[in-house]
């Protein structure tokens, strides 16, 4: 099924197709209002904030959110009922507004020997779509990824093993994502590594720009 991703600032996706919309990672650097406007459903890679603003989701009634048992944890903390939470692992499928959904990953990319790493599960919408959150979860073996979501700038990451990440998942697009802590100058050199290093196209996309997925 065709979809479109529209960009909503660091990591966060809307996801729409003809059959509905879902939101990933409404976080606390996103455009979290239009997010969640009008989206049946909510997937969050992992706990920290910059990918789930749990104040603002909780507080959305009419939405069902799959993320890992950490997020939930802390939603219902902050009020969100507990049948909208359903928890996610490794090898869970889900179908979204038309959109088939497998579940990837483990663990969040270490930062520091000394801080403590969380679960995160990777996104792969229709086999082609990837989201790996705060990881370089690659996809099964044969995959062929279209776009891939890739992380350009965190205190866990470096360009060198975003590079091989991006060669290693073979995307024919990669959009830079999660970089909100970076220059425009820091963007740019995000950019010009990828386009230099990989054989991937990279779009980049702006809040509020969409990219087309047939």
């Amino acid at each position: 099924m065709a979809l479109t991703l529209t960009r909503l600032g660091h990591s966060c996706v809307r996801v729409e197709t003809a059959l509905g919309a879902f939101t990933i990672d409404p976080g606390s650097f996103s455009d979290v209002p239009a997010a969640l406007a009008g989206v049946r459903d909510v997937l969050v890679t992992h706990v920290h904030p910059d990918h789930v603003d749990v104040a603002a989701v909780a507080a959305v009634d009419d939405v069902t959110v799959h993320a890992p048992a950490q997020v939930l944890d802390a939603l219902r903390e902050a009020g969100a009922r507990t049948e909208r939470l359903h928890a996610v692992a490794a090898g869970d499928r889900l179908d979204l507004a038309g959109v088939h959904v497998e579940v990837l990953g483990e663990l969040h990319e270490a930062i520091h020997p000394d801080v403590p790493r969380p679960a995160n599960v990777a996104y792969l919408l229709d086999g082609t779509v990837l989201h790996p959150g705060d990881s370089y979860t690659r996809p099964p073996s044969g995959t062929s990824v279209d776009v891939l979501l890739e992380p350009v700038g965190a205190p866990w990451l470096r360009l060198g093993d975003v590079v091989d990440h991006v060669r290693a998942v073979a995307p024919r697009r990669v959009v830079p994502v999660h970089d909100a802590l970076l220059s425009d100058l820091g963007r740019a050199s995000a950019v010009r590594f990828l386009t230099q290093l990989t054989q991937a196209e990279v779009v980049t996309l702006d809040v509020g720009r969409v990219l087309e997925v047939d």
